[in-house]
């Protein structure tokens, strides 16, 4: 074939199928330069683009050389040269080569200043190399007309938000909304952080086509349970974002039958298996797991934080494995391989999750557990582990999947937790002469309605002041603004300095009584508040997350510490504070020895979680071992 012949249609396709399909061909094609430069002016871009499209496999080296060469003969006469720059920096960052797919995004810009999608891509790189303000002023000077902003307004509110900046994240997403009110991750988004940032009412639209139900519908699963305690709404939004995030595997890994392990195998799979506070509370579970029946895998995708934790939880696995670089179908096929009869999954719907790992079914029986407080609709998880009093049986019906009961108490807790030295109220800049109220919940988890009724309490008990965790400084700013709407003196509410672990634990021992948040009630922090012997309140609802801490102070045998109205929660409070032998009556029932012998007693938990976990393992010997039909 002559290059004089190539401006045949039908010839030019040829050779370029046989570049897309023959290795060989093409590299030999590529090693004559000057034949290559012949015939390339005659290959229009979008046949070009066509043929690599329909390249299989490697030969990236291939797809560069022929971008380059075309981009060269053709740089003065085609006005599509900036599209072979683009696909050509895609090319090369796929492979790796950032710095000349930099180069090569910036001259597609050259030519074609309003190609956002070069604009959006040369930013992800200055952020992969960890330039995040260089992204963000890409970005920034590349906003187009309102057709292609959304996508760059996006990628600037994502960023935003990775870094902290949360108000400016918020209006970046606040005008994607605008222009686009259909996006339903831009509203995910967009909600959580205004609940991040305690901008009040949060679910206040930023256009006339979103109205409130809409923002609330468009809610991602997690910041919905700290607005609606309806188990229908938080199971709608939990099955939305499955059907967005997840699809169907193309098979089922795990067989039917299940196995016959002399001990059970249990895998944990997590990417919280470092300074996490789902860890904090399990870690003495994976030790104590009885080996005479269990025998313990985790599954990590978490990230390498050195910490103390980390290591001791790694350590309690008696088979570790790290999958967070592994593809889902990878890990899952891990998973397969190790024959787990019980797969117990960490995260449910919050950062980090592996659902589509959970899709190719490795095991024959899968559970999620204490990562995610509600509804995980997946059709390849079986159980929802939990206890008799965040679940009752009445309202099993609700959730999906399957809620397993565990006796007496769905959370485990870690008894060897570390505790610091004795502090004192000054030293944590609070007042010695005050009743202290305290939150150390994250901000997201307060409404604008339990912000009221702490402000109620603050009315009613007016020698008290209220402690809270510190948590953002705008979240900060708008809870100050709100205390000072409520008419309560600035040096009434006092934010808590972050410290370490073990010191936050011993800093508790200084407050009075801990105000829960509702809808989502506090889990760890609860835990850990009842562990140093401080009193608890809680406003118990209809939803798992809502009846959490109600579950803990019901097993530590204090079931006055749990209110079913808003009414009844502010005036407890107010009594407590108010009425020092109300207060000592009920202070009386949170001691060490309670804690130890019920929620402390990590024994009688392990043992009440194996047995639940060995009644639904699937162990038959009489049935082949087939692997599921592909769905």
């Amino acid at each position: 074939m002559s290059a004089h012949t190539l401006d045949a249609a039908e010839n030019i396709g040829s050779w370029l199928q046989k570049i897309a399909s023959d290795d060989n061909f093409a590299r030999t094609e590529l090693a004559d330069s000057v034949r290559l430069r012949q015939i390339l002016p005659h290959v229009p871009l979008d046949m070009l683009l066509g043929a690599v499209s329909q390249r299989t496999g490697g030969g990236a080296d291939i797809e560069i050389v022929l971008y380059q060469t075309w981009i060269d003969v053709n740089s003065n006469t085609s006005p599509l040269v900036f599209a072979a720059w683009f696909n050509l920096g895609v090319t090369l960052a796929r492979i790796g080569d950032r710095a000349n797919a930099m180069i090569a995004y910036r001259n597609a810009l050259a030519l074609k200043p309003d190609l956002h999608a070069a604009s959006i891509n040369l930013g992800l790189l200055h952020e992969a190399l960890g330039e995040p303000l260089v992204a963000l002023q890409l970005w920034e000077q590349a906003l187009q007309p309102d057709d292609v902003r959304v996508a760059l307004l996006i990628q600037r509110g994502r960023l935003l938000e990775t870094t902290g900046v949360l108000p400016e994240a918020e209006k970046a997403l606040s005008a994607a909304l605008v222009i686009d009110p259909t996006r339903l991750d831009v509203i995910h988004h967009w909600v959580h952080l205004r609940q991040k940032l305690c901008a009040w009412p949060v679910l206040q639209s930023p256009t006339p086509a979103l109205s409130p139900a809409a923002l609330l519908a468009g809610c991602g699963p997690l910041g919905l349970l700290a607005l609606s305690d309806d188990i229908a709404v938080q199971s709608a939004a939990a099955s939305s974002w499955i059907a967005r995030k997840t699809a169907p595997s193309p098979q089922l890994l795990a067989p039917r039958q299940g196995y016959l392990h002399d001990r059970i195998r249990v895998g944990y799979l997590s990417s919280d298996f470092c300074r996490h506070a789902m860890s904090f509370l399990i870690a003495e579970l994976f030790e104590r797991h009885d080996r005479e029946r269990f025998e313990v895998y985790g599954y990590c995708a978490s990230r390498e934080d050195g910490s103390d934790i980390r290591m001791r939880i790694i350590k309690a696995f008696d088979h570790y494995r790290a999958i967070r670089e592994l593809s889902d179908e990878q890990a899952a096929q891990v998973i397969r391989q190790d024959e787990i009869d019980i797969l117990i999954d960490l995260n449910g719907l919050t950062d980090g999750t592996r659902l589509e790992l959970l899709r190719w079914k490795p095991a024959p029986v899968q559970a999620t557990y204490l990562g995610f407080i509600g509804a995980v609709p997946l059709p390849e998880l079986d159980y929802m582990l939990c206890d008799d009093f965040v679940i009752p049986p009445g309202r099993a019906d609700c959730y999906s999947p399957t809620p397993l009961p565990i006796p007496n108490l769905f959370q485990a807790n870690d008894s060897k937790r570390a505790i610091g030295r004795e502090m004192s109220r000054a030293e944590a800049g609070l007042p010695e002469d005050r009743f202290v109220f305290c939150c150390f919940s994250r901000h997201y988890k307060i409404t604008e309605e339990i912000f009221a009724d702490w402000m109620a309490i603050l009315h009613g008990a007016p020698s008290a002041v209220l402690w809270l965790a510190r948590d953002n400084d705008w979240s900060e700013a708008h809870l100050r603004e709100a205390t000072a709407r409520a008419g309560i003196a600035p040096e009434r509410l006092i934010f808590a300095e972050r410290i370490d672990p073990d010191l936050y634990m011993s800093r508790l021992r200084l407050a009075d009584l801990f105000l829960d948040t509702f809808p989502y009630n506090a889990g760890t922090v609860a835990s850990d508040a009842l562990r140093m012997e401080l009193p608890l309140l809680t406003l118990c609802g209809q939803s798992f997350v809502s009846r959490m801490a109600g579950s803990l102070v019901t097993a530590l045998g204090v079931p006055e510490a749990i209110a079913n109205t808003r009414a009844e929660y502010v005036a407890k409070a107010i009594a407590f504070a108010t009425n020092g032998d109300a207060y000592r009556a009920f202070r009386a029932g949170f001691t060490h020895a309670a804690w130890a012998s019920s929620i402390g007693d990590i024994g009688r938990f392990t043992t009440d979680l194996e047995d639940t976990l060995s009644s639904v393992v699937v162990r038959r010997a009489d049935a082949p071992h087939e692997l599921l039909a592909a769905v």
